[in-house]
């Protein structure tokens, strides 16, 4: 996502828009920008984009913190102050942002900071910090503790893992060596999900709390099912016969087994909707599966069958090819 740009922006909502209105608009944009039906080759990050703002804006928790800290929010330690941080934030606003960040403060008295850009050099954090904390807001290093940094990894998951969740062993490797994570994935993630592992990002200095790692999620390709957002789609061959008379098939689905009525007269392509059946979805609405016709003929005809054929081929009039 480009930096700073705004989640509600994204999504193209209001700031006032409520959980339905923000689910719509993300189901409307992933079918759109899903790179398996956009052939753009900014279509992929544009869903990633979107992605990550649905995980923030229809998570209430995240959702209260990006609107009180906007695009900082990751950053700010728990228990600060929104009007104490707008407040010091306007005060460095000249700053920019950049390379020196910290906590300065003490208590529920403290804030985070990033100071950088031209002239940074010369910002006086006693100036900019003073009126709030006083003498007592620097630590030890004169800067405060620094906390450490939030890391981010991909992590792979099956469509049955998605589905159902389940737990995972994962090697993550940096500065401080190589060590194995429990990762307990949850029932209904989405691609492009962002799982938190509070205290597993960068270390932080001088006591101050470690970062936190996030795992962005990416479905595995799956052999059956097609995955856009919440949505599944999978083919469902039928025999000529049932599509031109119709008929109750079943179709798999990752629950079991479904049931689903095909109409007469339906040609290949035609999409047969089973709601709920897609990805659960702990938050909300699920998605549904999509059943896909596709009609099939037998590779070898019987003696009966070829008869058969040959007589519907003498009596319909029928002509697929014919302008309508």
């Amino acid at each position: 996502m480009a930096a700073g740009r705004d989640l509600y922006e994204v999504l193209g909502v209001a700031r006032t828009a409520g959980q339905g209105e923000i689910q719509r608009a993300y189901r409307k944009l992933a079918r759109a920008y899903h790179p398996d039906v956009n052939s753009d080759p900014e279509a992929e990050e544009r869903f990633k984009e979107i992605s990550a703002a649905y995980d923030v804006l229809s998570d209430p928790e995240l959702r209260r913190r990006y609107d009180a800290f906007g695009p900082d929010f990751r950053q700010v330690p728990e228990g600060v102050d929104p009007e104490t941080w707008a407040r010091a934030r306007a005060g460095r606003g000249a700053a920019g942002a950049g390379a020196r960040r910290g906590w300065t403060g003490t208590g529920d008295e403290g804030v985070w900071f990033s100071t950088s850009g031209p002239g940074a050099e010369g910002i006086d954090l006693e100036d900019v910090f003073g009126d709030l904390f006083g003498a007592a807001g620097r630590g030890r290093s004169g800067w405060g503790p620094i906390p450490g940094a939030d890391q981010e990894a991909e992590l792979e998951v099956t469509l049955e893992e998605a589905y159902a969740g389940g737990r995972r062993s994962l090697t993550v490797g940096g500065p401080g060596g190589r060590r194995t994570l429990d990762v307990t994935i949850p029932a209904g993630v989405a691609e492009g999900q962002r799982i938190r592992l509070a205290g597993q990002g960068g270390g932080g200095s001088e006591g101050a709390p470690a970062g936190d790692l996030y795992l962005v999620v990416r479905i595995a390709p799956h052999p059956r099912y097609r995955v856009q957002g919440r949505d599944l789609h999978v083919d469902l061959p039928l025999t000529p016969w049932e599509a031109a008379l119709g008929a109750s098939v079943a179709v798999d689905t990752p629950a079991g087994e479904a049931k689903v009525k095909v109409l007469p007269g339906t040609s290949s392509g035609r999409r047969l909707r089973l709601r709920g059946r897609g990805l659960p979805n702990p938050r909300g609405t699920p998605g549904d599966l999509y059943a896909e016709a596709k009609i099939t003929v037998p590779s070898r005809l019987s003696a009966e069958e070829r008869r058969l054929f040959q007589e519907l081929a003498a009596a319909s009039t029928f002509d697929p090819r014919r302008t309508r």
